[in-house]
């Protein structure tokens, strides 16, 4: 299995959920939409955009 990486190809912010559906090998408006419906949820939306910030730091770039 690949390395988890932001995505420079499907790169909105950061390309954080971009990584995370190339990662797992689903569609990256997929994982948007999901990464959206668990952030509007109770508790979620407090976590969801901390946690994108954390990934943004944590997860490296793509390796040319």
């Amino acid at each position: 299995m690949a390395a988890l990486t932001r995505s420079r190809n499907h790169r909105m912010i950061a390309g954080v959920c971009g990584g995370i559906a190339e990662w797992l090998g689903w569609d990256p408006t997929a994982v948007r939409v999901l990464y959206i419906i668990l952030s509007i949820f109770p508790g979620g939306g407090i976590a969801g955009i901390p946690i994108y910030i954390v990934l943004w730091l944590v997860m490296p770039d793509p390796q040319d």
